[in-house]
């Protein structure tokens, strides 16, 4: 039951999301994340990295036979979005694997960066400093092979794993994503999405909201949200087709915090809307994941599949003689 209904919500998605001019950018525009973020390994956790690596997924339609890039925007950790602690001294690390084991490993789809999470076949790898020619402009890994990412079934395409990782120093590197046709400019795959399972990003400054969107497949009874150094400074709501609303648990600085929600069975095979609503007007950084009843982290979806869910009201109409 479960890949029958992704596989239809892949192919919707593209109709779903067509208004979106900038469709498979990561963060995605109906997200409102300012930047992912990757700090260095000797900075301080409380300044909102807890492990100071990220692993993004980008899924290409096994039907596209057409190269693809993957494009990474101000990859430098120095100047105009990033940072800046002690002086520029950071380096971060982007790997780009495919091939088995790039998502099928079981390593590789924890919340953590522990065990083999670099499962697969390396296909690329770029360092990056503070380097000017970079800073507020794009890199590009590809042309890519749709055929060198891992067949995931049950998403029915290829997967490519692209890991982040800061290396020495204690700045935060802020960047972006896009899955493209172009290597020059940012133009979407087809069908195409990308999804993590620990995001590690910035709210957008300001009181403002931010969407994330974790898919809940068939086999989900219960899920656990998890969230770290948001700083008492938000609320967390969980929307969904059959929540309005419901109330999770904030952390505060540098601590982890979660909160168990049940799953009904009307939302299974498709996302959740878990809402963010920052109370301040500083930039925050933070971590998030979420798992089902098994501790099986699930993924969080730049494009949520079947879209931003909304609550059904059940109406009760009774009819009197």
């Amino acid at each position: 039951m479960f890949r029958p209904f992704i596989r239809l919500c892949l192919l919707l998605t593209g109709v779903i999301f067509s208004c979106f001019a900038q469709a498979q950018a990561v963060p995605n525009p109906g997200e409102n994340i300012a930047f992912l973020v990757t700090f260095g390994n000797k900075a301080e956790k409380s300044w909102g990295d807890d492990d100071f690596a990220q692993t993004f997924f980008f899924l290409v339609p096994k039907a596209n036979r057409q190269p693809v890039y993957i494009r990474v925007f101000d990859p430098d950790c120095g100047g105009q979005h990033d940072e800046r602690k002690y002086g520029w001294n950071t380096t971060t690390r982007f790997s780009l694997y495919g091939g088995t084991g790039a998502h099928s490993g079981v390593d590789a789809r924890k919340p953590e960066p522990s065990g083999n999470f670099r499962e697969g076949t390396l296909l690329k790898q770029q360092s990056f400093g503070a380097e000017p020619r970079y800073d507020n402009a794009w890199y590009t890994f590809g042309p890519l092979n749709p055929l060198e990412g891992e067949f995931v079934p049950e998403f029915d395409g290829y997967v490519f794993k692209l890991v982040a990782q800061g290396l020495g120093g204690d700045d935060g590197n802020l960047y972006r994503y896009f899955l493209s046709t172009s290597p020059s400019q940012n133009v979407p795959v087809e069908g195409g999405n990308a999804f993590t399972y620990e995001y590690s990003f910035r709210l957008s400054q300001g009181k403002t909201r931010t969407h994330l969107y974790p898919f809940v497949n068939d086999r989900v009874v219960s899920i656990k949200q998890s969230n770290f150094d948001l700083d008492k400074d938000a609320t967390i709501k969980i929307f969904s087709v059959a929540k309005n609303g419901h109330a999770a648990t904030v952390s505060g600085d540098n601590e982890w915090t979660s909160s168990t929600h049940p799953i009904s069975e009307k939302e299974h095979g498709l996302s959740l809307d878990m809402q963010i609503n920052s109370l301040s007007r500083a930039s925050n950084d933070l971590v998030f994941y979420v798992t089902d009843q098994y501790d099986t982290a699930l993924p969080f979806f730049a494009i949520p599949l079947g879209g931003p869910p909304k609550y059904r009201y059940d109406v009760d109409v009774k009819i009197r003689r």
